[in-house]
C-alpha cells in the first residue's frame, strides 16, 4: 500500500514540473500531519522549495495546492497559512482505505522472504540459581514483543534464550542445599524447582553474612572477612571441581538445574513467552575459552604472571578486561565470546539484539570491542537493546535478600485482582465460571503486559499491579473491554460487511480512518527504534478515539440501513487493528467481557 503522505509527494513533484519545469526529488519534499488548530490532513512544508519557484511562500503555495487539488482524487481542497500547505483528504479516498487495505488482516506488515534481514534476538538469559522475578518479566515482555514486531516489518526473526546454569552464583545454591538441604525436593517440599533452588541461594547469602559479621568482630576487615569466608571459599572449589568435570559436583548440578528447568518451562507458558533455541553456557563457555587461548597464541590477548588471561582495551578509551581468572575458570565474558561465535557460524545473522537491562551497558560495550580485536568483521553487527530497571511502589528488589517478586507469585496477584476489580463492576455477571476464569487470566496478564510495554524501554519504571488493572486510562483491561465492545456491536449487527457506500464521513470517522491509516508507519518505527511502548500508546489512544466516537454517535441505530453498514464497517476495522496490534504486544483480547 502506498502511504498518502508518498503520493502526496508525487502529486507534488509533478506539479512543480508542470508549472515550474523543475525536477523535484522525494526528499526534498517535507509532508507532516496537519496540527490540531488548522483545518487539513496534511501539510506539504513550503519554504524550502522557494529556491526553485523564485516566489513568495504564499503563491508557491496557493500554486502547489490549486495544481494538486485538481489532478488528484484524493484531495479534496487545501488551505495557505503562510509557507505551509495544508491538504484535505477526500472522504472517497479515506473510504477507499477503509473498503480496501484497512481490511486485510496482515494490514501494516511486510511479508518474509528468503532474502530478508535475519536478525537474532537474545532474551530471558536467566540463571539457574532462583526463579524468574519481576524484572525478568520486562525482559521476557520486551524480547517476545521485539520479535513479533520485527517479523512484521519483513525480518527473518531467531528468538534465543541463554541460560546460566554455571557459575559461583549456581555453586553456592547447590553448596547450600548440600549442608542444609537433607534431601528436599520440588515434590517433598510442594514447591515449583526454580522456587526451591531460589530458596537455598537466599540460603547462601544468610550464612555468609554471618561469617563475614563473625570475622569482622574477631578483627578482620571487610575486605578480607569478605574474601575469606570459609563458605565462600567452598563455593569457589566446588566450581573449580565443576570445571575439571567432578562427577559427584556434576550430578548435584544436574539435579539441581533440572528441578530449575521444569519450573521455567511452566512460568514461561504462563508468559505465552517462546524460543527458536536454547543455548547453555556450560556448553558455551568451552568454546569462549578456546578462542581466548587462541588470542593469547596470536599475541592479540596477554596472559599475567598468577596465569589470568586479559584484553587491553585502552587504545578504544577503557581499561583492561579479564577473560580468564588464574584459575582457568571463566567469566561470563568468556561464554559471551563463545555463544556469539557459535550463532554467527550457526545462522549468520544481520544484526543481534541483546536485550539486557542497562546495568549490563559497560559488558556488552567490552564484548563488541573484544570480539573486533579477535578478528571477527560481524561484532559490529552486535546491538544491545539496553533498558531500564523495574521497581515497586516501596522501591528496588534483591535476589540475595530474598526481596524480590517473583514471576509467578506477581502473575497469580494479576489474575486475582482481576477477578477482584470486574466482580466489584460487575463485568462478567452471567458468564459461566470457566469463561469467567478464561477472562480473569486474559485481563490480569494483558494488565501485566501491557503496563509494562506501555513505557519505552529505556526508561526505569515503578509497576503498580492495582493501578495497572483499571479498567479506565491508558491500561490494558481499557483496550480490551474496549475490543469486547466492538465485537458486541458487530454480533447485534450484519454478519456480513459491505463495502461503504456513497455516504459522507463525519470529522470523527475521518479522524479514527486517519489514525488507522498510521499503524503500518507505527509498526515501522517500532520495530527501527525496538520500542513496542509506539503500538501501545497508538492502542489506546485508537481504544480512546472510538469510545468517543462510541458515545458521541449511534451505530445500529444510525438514521438508515446504509449509514448502520458504514459504521459497522469502521467499527469492524478498528477491532482488526485493536486484535492485531495487541497480538505484536503478546496480549490476547476477549471476545467479551
Amino acid at each position: 500500500m502506498q502511504r498518502i503522505d508518498q503520493i502526496i509527494k508525487s502529486v507534488a513533484i509533478e506539479a512543480f514540473r508542470s508549472t515550474w519545469k523543475v525536477d523535484l526529488q522525494e526528499d526534498q519534499l517535507q509532508v507532516q500531519k496537519t496540527r490540531r488548530e488548522f483545518q487539513g490532513d496534511f501539510t506539504l512544508v513550503v519554504f524550502p522549495l522557494l529556491k526553485h519557484s523564485k516566489s513568495t511562500p504564499e503563491e508557491t503555495a496557493n500554486a502547489l495546492g490549486s495544481y494538486m487539488v485538481g489532478h488528484s482524487e484524493m484531495l479534496s481542497g487545501y488551505n495557505v497559512i503562510k509557507g505551509f500547505l495544508n491538504l484535505e483528504v477526500s472522504s472517497k479516498y479515506w473510504k477507499t482505505l477503509v473498503n480496501g487495505d484497512l481490511r486485510s488482516p496482515n494490514y501494516g506488515f511486510t511479508g518474509v522472504e528468503k532474502n530478508s534481514p535475519r536478525v537474532m534476538i537474545e532474551f530471558s538469559s536467566p540463571n539457574t540459581n532462583k526463579p524468574l522475578h519481576l524484572g525478568h518479566i520486562r525482559n521476557n515482555l520486551l524480547g517476545h514483543s521485539i520479535s513479533r514486531i520485527m517479523e512484521a516489518t519483513g525480518h527473518r526473526v531467531t528468538s534465543v534464550n541463554l541460560v546460566n546454569d554455571r557459575g559461583i552464583h549456581i555453586c553456592k545454591s547447590m553448596l547450600a542445599w548440600q549442608k542444609d538441604g537433607q534431601g528436599e525436593s520440588p515434590e517433598s517440599a510442594g514447591m515449583k524447582g526454580d522456587h526451591l533452588v531460589g530458596k537455598y541461594y537466599v540460603q547462601f547469602d544468610r550464612v555468609y553474612k554471618a561469617q563475614v559479621e563473625e570475622q569482622v568482630s574477631l578483627g578482620k576487615s571487610r575486605k578480607e572477612a569478605e574474601a575469606e569466608a570459609s563458605i565462600l571459599l567452598e563455593a569457589r572449589e566446588m566450581l573449580r571441581k565443576w570445571e575439571a568435570g567432578d562427577p559427584e559436583v556434576r550430578k548435584l548440578w544436574e539435579r539441581m538445574n533440572g528441578w530449575v528447568y521444569e519450573g521455567f518451562e511452566e512460568t514461561y507458558r504462563r508468559l505465552g513467552v517462546k524460543f527458536d533455541r536454547t543455548y547453555y553456557e556450560s556448553e558455551t563457555y568451552k568454546l569462549g575459552k578456546e578462542i581466548v587461548l587462541k588470542g593469547v597464541a596470536e599475541g592479540i590477548l596477554y596472559k599475567k604472571e598468577d596465569g589470568s588471561i586479559w584484553a587491553n582495551l585502552e587504545d578504544e578509551g577503557l581499561d583492561h578486561k579479564l577473560l580468564l581468572r588464574s584459575d582457568g575458570t571463566s567469566v561470563y565474558m568468556t561464554q559471551d565470546v563463545g555463544t556469539a561465535h557459535q550463532r554467527h557460524e550457526e545462522v549468520g545473522f544481520d544484526s543481534h539484539i541483546y536485550v539486557v537491562g542497562n546495568e549490563q551497558n559497560y559488558h556488552f560495550q567490552v564484548l563488541a570491542l573484544v570480539l573486533k580485536k579477535l578478528g571477527f568483521a560481524w561484532a559490529d553487527k552486535l546491538y544491545h537493546l539496553s533498558y531500564g530497571m523495574v521497581e515497586l511502589p516501596e522501591g528496588k528488589m534483591k535476589s540475595r535478600e530474598g526481596t524480590v517478586v517473583d514471576a509467578d507469585d506477581l502473575m497469580d496477584e494479576m489474575i486475582k485482582t482481576a477477578r477482584q476489580m470486574s466482580e466489584e463492576l460487575g463485568k462478567l455477571e452471567g458468564y459461566g465460571q470457566d469463561e469467567k476464569d478464561q477472562i480473569y487470566r486474559q485481563v490480569g496478564m494483558g494488565a501485566l503486559k501491557y503496563f509494562i510495554l506501555k513505557v519505552d524501554p529505556k526508561k526505569n519504571m515503578t509497576f503498580d499491579p492495582r493501578e495497572s488493572v483499571d479498567f479506565n486510562g491508558n491500561t490494558g483491561p481499557f483496550i480490551q473491554y474496549t475490543y469486547a465492545r466492538i465485537q458486541s456491536v458487530l454480533r447485534k449487527g450484519a454478519e456480513e460487511r459491505l463495502p461503504m457506500g456513497d455516504l459522507e464521513l463525519n470529522e470523527k470517522e475521518v479522524s479514527l480512518i486517519r489514525m488507522m491509516h498510521e499503524y503500518p508507519e507505527i509498526i515501522q518505527e517500532s520495530s527501527r527504534t525496538l520500542n513496542p511502548s509506539l503500538i501501545a500508546n497508538f492502542l489506546y489512544d485508537l481504544a480512546k478515539e472510538f469510545n468517543q466516537f462510541y458515545h458521541d454517535y449511534s451505530i445500529l441505530s444510525a438514521e438508515s440501513e446504509e449509514l448502520v453498514e458504514q459504521r459497522l464497517l469502521l467499527v469492524d476495522v478498528i477491532g482488526r487493528i485493536i486484535r492485531s496490534g495487541m497480538e505484536l504486544l503478546g496480549i490476547e483480547v476477549p471476545e467479551r467481557m
